[in-house]
């Protein structure tokens, strides 16, 4: 049974920094793509940041670039999200979504709840 579980959120002030854990198990987890998304409230779910399998390359939304850095730990089957400078509008449900071109598979964690308030 293929679970990811994420971790990390909080109640941050805004310009703080968080990080986010995802952790897998049930899967060769070096042979997915991990991403993160996020979740506002009465917003459609958006791609955040996404890590290619061996870390080949990154890419991420243009509302986060130069703030959040994705990055994995494939012996640990970890993925992380480094949040610099939060913004009021970073506040979301944040997820994490493993994929598996090859094959279609994809699967995806509960969230983890951001929220960047004064």
């Amino acid at each position: 049974q293929v679970q990811l579980v994420e971790s990390g959120g909080a109640l941050v002030q805004p310009g703080g920094s968080l990080t986010l854990s995802c952790v897998a198990s049930g899967l060769t987890f070096s042979r997915y793509t991990m991403n993160w998304y996020r979740q506002a409230p009465g917003k459609e779910r958006e791609l955040v940041a996404g890590i290619t399998s061996a870390g080949g390359s990154t890419n991420y939304a243009d509302s986060v670039k130069g703030r959040f850095t994705i990055s994995r730990d494939d012996a640990k089957n970890l993925v992380y999200l480094q949040m610099n400078i939060l913004k009021p509008e970073d506040t979301a449900m944040y997820y994490c979504n493993a994929q598996r071109t090859s094959n279609g598979l994809e699967y995806w964690g509960q969230g983890t709840q951001v929220t960047v308030s004064s």
